[in-house]
């Protein structure tokens, strides 16, 4: 075989006669030809590569296959009597010899017809093609050039096996068609089985062609999409230094990724799988293109199972009838005398025939009757049958659509030039029942089978079809995969390659720096936030009535918190309550049972059992404030308590005005206690009262009190409590309260030194020193308590306040009563000691009293008018 050479076309032009074209250079002969009616082209590499850097080439049985396919199918239909009927094809083939540049030499040869014959003589350029249509090549690289030359002929091209998606151009390729699917569909179909099983940390290996480049840079499009990172994305071509392919060894070494995907030929594979071999590179999930996953040559070369468990997508699987017996059926081949038939008989069978210098250093002759019998090598394996039936698909298209375009019924019209869009316009089914057809790119529809390398036994490995994708079909349902034997299937589990765990429900993902965004950190959500779905970027934020569970993946209603009579605090503080309201009955009855008795007569008994009615509507009023808060509630826990401690308070204070302006009169017939007489009492209580009232009712009216759900003081719960409405409503009812006791606080110490036979305003400091001191503390210790706590702060001021005035004003009088009641006589009361004195209602003192304090004649004067319902006499 010659070296290619430059090709130059020299065209003339003479007056008004036609340019006329001459060939310069080498003629070129076909390799394998037939003449008919219209002639087809065909470009296989039948020989691929150098062999040992000399120009000696290396037989390349797989494209030897596809050529023979071609002409199964043109036998097939000139024997057809309904395809083409009366018109015979025939084929004219070329061996590209893996050259880019030949590829495009010998397809201006199919174009021009420059062969030795046409290459004497002097035609004009204007004359038709030599041939319809050209099938092949069978890389993309290749392709793309012929396509790009043979465009502005409009000369149909037809590949079996270059998918890449470049192609599908029509501006740049437009006469180009393929029965493969485009990589477009296979890529972002490898992306897509890539995230089916989790795999977000990712190596790419590519072909540095066309095929490799643009196959994954779709993918590695889609897998950012997908939200697939890779780690790494190395390329190399099968004639790379020895260095580079080393390099990409100590890439996969390094890497943390433990899934490869592999975009390339079989025959770049085949030289990596050597490599990967020499390193024994296993333990890694491989993810092939169509390109190597089901080629049993590659599976042959990979002898210590770096590949076993590989996934990928191939063609699906399909059965020409008659095929197989037409490629092996050696007579056919003996018979021709071709000398590509001849080297192919001397390579399958490791002879040479005599006068044969192709298969120097066989080790025997060639009898001609050789068979293949125990031949087992690539020539025999019909595991690309899938391509075979494209090239078969391939020439029926244009079969079909010369039958249309040719008209024929009985007979053909052959005088009809093929134009590309005539073929994209067929739509026909195969014998095996495959349908074909092509859309406006010249694309055949995109199907797939998954493909399974499952090792068997004998260290063989079958090709097992896990599932399918089909391109037709909505997103959700384009892939459909079954049992799949990945490189651990023996350990039952998908192997995991991520460079960052998933991040639980509950967190969301944070980046890390510099790195790609498969890498990140799991952070948990922020109080009051969740994340219910797996590596969420960001956490939502719960309504203001919910709360995150523990896991913080879902918000949960928060606890309604208030004082209740079922918790502890409740039950206690009702408890005391409900005591205080006890013993102040208690009291009542006490003081009922001994109503004429001197000391509760003495006492202003009217006034007392006012007291203790207000006593037992306090120590009651507390219950408002435990329980669920309500509208009702609200308004009447702070109007109830403070209109009942004013009753309280001004009751306390009518006594001791009474028992302070009693002690201060000047002479026992003075008229200021006219002012103070039972009538006064009671106005001054009401109008104390009253007052209050009327605060209380302006606050109602104003701004009352409502149910209030506090979400700020606790995040986690709810406080259910009452809002006051109008602060200022609250603070004057207390300020109110306030002012009385104060008021009643002052007269009582102010009469403190009262006789101690009659020291009732001496109790009464008592119980207003405390009464002061509990509501002094109450205010800093409401303010500062939390959610219930400053209603049961608010409680307990009222419980203590009443406790204290109930002990320090009644129980001295119940303790005289019941225990002590030799006290409780008109004598004790009127002070008479031992002495017998008899003091005169004059101010002046007896000589015989002399030693009378004066404050005992005023006590005396005070106890003839203190009691002001009944008196002593």
């Amino acid at each position: 075989h010659q070296k290619s050479r430059s090709l130059y076309l020299v065209v003339s032009f003479s007056g008004s006669e036609e340019p006329v074209c001459g060939y310069r250079g080498d003629p070129e002969s076909p390799q394998l030809s037939k003449d008919g009616d219209i002639l087809l082209g065909g470009i296989f590499s039948f020989h691929s590569s150098w062999k040992n850097q000399k120009d000696t080439y290396i037989l390349n049985f797989r494209d030897f296959q596809f050529a023979q396919a071609m002409l199964f199918a043109i036998e097939e239909i000139n024997k057809s009597s309904d395809l083409l009927p009366g018109i015979s094809l025939g084929y004219i083939l070329y061996d590209s010899c893996g050259s880019i540049a030949r590829s495009v030499k010998v397809a201006l040869s199919l174009a021009n017809g420059n062969d030795v014959e046409s290459a004497l003589s002097k035609e004009t350029c204007l004359r038709p093609a030599q041939v319809q249509v050209i099938m092949g090549e069978t890389s993309s690289s290749p392709c793309m050039a012929i396509a790009t030359v043979i465009g502005p002929l409009n000369i149909p091209m037809i590949s079996h096996f270059a998918t890449c998606a470049c192609l599908s151009d029509k501006t740049k390729y437009p006469s180009f068609l393929r029965t493969i699917p485009s990589d477009y569909h296979q890529s972002r179909a490898l992306a897509h089985l890539v995230k089916h099983f989790g795999w977000t940390w990712v190596g790419a290996i590519r072909t540095n062609d066309d095929y490799g480049n643009n196959g994954m840079a779709t993918f590695t499009e889609t897998a950012q999409q997908l939200g697939i990172c890779l780690e790494y994305s190395v390329s190399f071509f099968r004639t790379d230094p020895a260095e580079k392919i080393q390099n990409i060894i100590e890439v996969i070494k390094s890497s943390t990724s433990k899934v490869i995907v592999a975009f390339l030929s079989h025959m770049d594979m085949d030289v990596l799988i050597h490599e990967l071999s020499h390193h024994n590179l296993t333990g890694y999930q491989w993810v092939g293109s169509e390109g190597w996953i089901f080629d049993s040559q590659t599976a042959a070369l990979d002898r210590y199972h770096i590949l076993d468990g590989a996934i990928g997508l191939s063609i699906p699987k399909a059965h020409v009838t008659g095929l197989k017996e037409f490629m092996m059926d050696l007579k056919q081949l003996n018979s021709s005398g071709n000398e590509i038939f001849i080297e192919f008989w001397e390579t399958l069978f490791n002879c040479r025939f005599k006068q044969s210098e192709s298969s120097a250093g066989a080790d025997r002759e060639c009898t001609g009757h050789e068979d293949l019998t125990g031949v087992q090598n690539s020539f025999t394996d019909m595991s690309l049958m899938p391509i075979f039936n494209n090239v078969y698909k391939g020439v029926y298209a244009v079969a079909h659509a010369l039958h249309k375009l040719l008209n024929c019924d009985k007979t053909c019209n052959n005088s009809v030039k093929l134009e590309p869009f005539m073929v994209r316009c067929i739509n026909f089914k195969t014998k095996e029942g495959d349908e074909v057809h092509f859309n406006e790119d010249g694309d055949p529809p995109a199907r797939y089978e998954i493909i399974n390398w499952q090792p068997r036994e004998n260290d063989a490995v079958d090709f097992v079809t896990v599932g399918l994708h089909d391109a037709s079909l909505p997103p959700d349902k384009q892939l459909d995969l079954i049992c799949i034997c990945l490189f651990v299937c023996l350990l039952m589990q998908v192997p995991v390659s991520v460079c960052s765990e998933k991040c639980p429900p509950g967190t969301r993902k944070v980046l890390q720096k510099g790195k790609p965004v498969c890498c990140y950190d799991c952070v948990q959500c922020a109080d009051g936030e969740i994340s219910n779905t797996t590596d969420s970027f960001t956490c939502v934020r719960c309504d203001p009535e919910f709360w995150p569970n523990e896991r913080r993946d879902a918000c949960i209603k928060k606890e309604a918190v208030f004082l209740s009579y079922e918790e502890i605090m409740g039950a206690l503080l009702t408890a005391a309550s409900l005591f205080g309201t006890c013993m102040t009955a208690a009291v009542a009855f006490i003081f009922f049972r001994y109503r004429k008795t001197p000391i509760v007569r003495a006492n202003n008994s009217e006034l007392s059992f006012l007291l203790l009615f207000s006593l037992t509507l306090c120590f009651l009023c507390s219950l408002t404030f435990i329980g669920r808060p309500s509208e009702w509630s609200c308004m009447l826990r702070h109007t109830a308590f403070g209109i009942t401690f004013v009753l309280c308070i001004s009751c306390v204070l009518g006594k001791t005005m009474v028992v302070l302006m009693a002690f201060r009169s000047t002479l026992p017939g003075s008229n200021v206690m006219k002012w103070f007489g039972p009538a006064q009492q009671r106005l001054s209580v009401l109008g104390f009262t009253l007052i209050q009232v009327i605060i209380c009712v302006l606050w109602l009216t104003i701004s009352p009190p409502f149910p209030f759900k506090n979400f700020k003081e606790l995040k986690d719960k709810i406080i259910l409590e009452c809002a006051l409405g109008s602060p200022v409503g609250f603070w004057a009812v207390l300020g109110y309260i306030g002012l009385l006791a104060i008021l009643c606080f002052i007269f009582a110490f102010l009469a403190r030194k009262l006789p101690d036979n009659f020291n009732e305003a001496k109790f009464i400091t008592f119980s207003m020193l405390i009464f002061c001191a509990v509501w002094i503390t109450f205010i800093p210790a409401y303010v500062s308590s939390p959610g219930k706590f400053s209603v049961a702060v608010e409680i307990f001021a009222i419980l203590a306040s009443s406790f204290g005035l109930l002990i320090c004003i009644f129980v001295p009088k119940c303790y005289v009563i019941l225990l002590k009641p030799e006290k409780n006589t008109k004598k004790n009361m009127m002070g008479k000691g031992t002495n017998h004195c008899i003091c005169t209602s004059s101010w002046k003192v007896q000589d015989s009293c002399g030693k009378q304090s004066k404050k005992r004649v005023h006590f005396r004067i005070l106890l003839e008018k203190v009691d002001l319902t009944s008196g002593l006499k």
